[in-house]
């Protein structure tokens, strides 16, 4: 007998990469068990000082069991206020608004609910690498622009199967912040083709404080044509939770509903309790120390710009994307010697769109200054050693 032959899996699955910052930070992970130092330039989180959850004084019979499969009412309502209290936008907690468990899975149930096959999805480079990934889940296909054309040069890339738009506001990875009158253009657009806007919003915080950030439903409160989808995880400083929402009309939210229940059921109900219970509490403890972290990144923006390392325009965030100027190596080759030789990571920048590959993504949300600056030193060293 000969040796059996494992199950077939999805032709889908073969136009289906891992996500090559995990990759990479899984790297790291399996390196730093093994006893090496790698500086972690590639984290696509900030280490924040957060206090010890305590749940003393919860129901502790609450905690352990299902909630509602919108989100915990009290932490809907909370969320709510957040929208309309920062950013002007009124929201319906009951109708209007989900929690899940996270952003991403947030993102992925729209889609789910809204692309049918063969449907194209523009997705503008440099993207978040999930988007094009999960619109192939969705059987649809996603048209990527160049990082180097103009939002509002937008309209040639729409077809008539062109059902969305999504756009990462601000910019994983540039830490570019959409202006006002990009995104009434965005939704102008939307309005003359019938499209979907969806806008990511996970780093709404991480803006210097001269910079005003606008969110994408603001343009469109009856949320005719507009999903806005955001993380508690990235603001909070609690990535490994896993607590996301999005807002959108009433009728695109019960259908997403629909995708939630048969795919994740609620969000985890312990996490959504204590966040409803101390949402106040915890983003201003974070906030002080986002704003250091933005100012962290942007002084490291002129420490790349002293070394001749120059970056894609933004400002907010705690990512950098770094051109690899006179290098001959593609980014994932970069990426592979510049943690293999030095024990610095970052992460490709090709992860992020075919005309990215000239770049790496640098988050300092991890590190200390003189380790940031370590990193910097050894990247420079591999661009001169790889020079054409």
């Amino acid at each position: 007998m000969g040796i059996p032959e494992p199950i077939r899996h999805s032709r889908l699955m073969d136009g289906i990469d891992q996500a090559i910052s995990i990759k990479y930070n899984n790297l790291v992970y399996e390196l730093k068990a093994t006893g090496h130092d790698i500086v972690t330039l590639s984290l696509g989180e900030a280490f924040f000082d957060v206090p010890a959850p305590d749940f003393a004084g919860f129901d502790t019979a609450q905690l352990h069991h299902y909630s509602h499969s919108r989100g915990l009412p009290e932490l809907r309502r909370r969320l709510a206020k957040y929208y309309e209290d920062q950013f002007g936008l009124p929201v319906d907690p009951d109708h209007e608004l989900l929690v899940t468990a996270g952003s991403k899975a947030a993102i992925y149930m729209a889609l789910l609910a809204t692309v049918e096959p063969g449907d194209e999805v523009v997705v503008l480079e440099p993207f978040w690498l999930s988007y094009p990934a999960q619109v192939r889940l969705c059987r649809g296909k996603p048209v990527m622009v160049p990082h180097d054309v103009s939002v509002f040069d937008l309209e040639r890339y729409v077809t008539p199967r062109t059902r969305a738009i999504i756009i990462n506001n601000p910019n994983n990875p540039s830490g570019w912040v959409y202006s006002e009158a990009e995104l009434t253009f965005l939704h102008e657009l939307a309005d003359r083709h019938g499209l979907l806007l969806v806008g990511d919003e996970a780093y709404n915080e991480f803006v210097t404080p001269e910079t005003k950030f606008v969110t994408c439903g603001a343009a469109d409160p009856e949320k005719l044509h507009t999903i806005t989808v955001n993380s508690m995880s990235k603001n909070y400083g609690i990535s490994g939770w896993r607590i996301g929402y999005l807002i959108a009309h009433r009728n695109l939210v019960d259908q997403i509903l629909k995708v939630n229940q048969h795919l994740v059921t609620c969000a985890p109900t312990i996490l959504a309790c204590y966040l409803a219970e101390r949402f106040d509490e915890l983003i201003e403890h974070t906030r002080p120390q986002i704003q250091q972290t933005v100012a962290m990144r942007n002084e490291v923006a002129g420490w790349l710009a002293e070394e001749g390392i120059a970056t894609l325009p933004g400002s907010a965030t705690f990512y950098l994307f770094a051109s690899l100027g006179s290098s001959t190596l593609g980014s994932d080759e970069f990426a592979t010697r510049l943690l293999r030789e030095s024990g610095v990571c970052v992460v490709p920048g090709i992860a992020y769109g075919d005309s990215c590959d000239r770049h790496i993504r640098i988050s300092v949300g991890t590190e200390s200054p003189e380790r940031i600056r370590r990193g910097i030193a050894a990247i420079r060293r591999l661009i001169d050693a790889t020079k054409g």
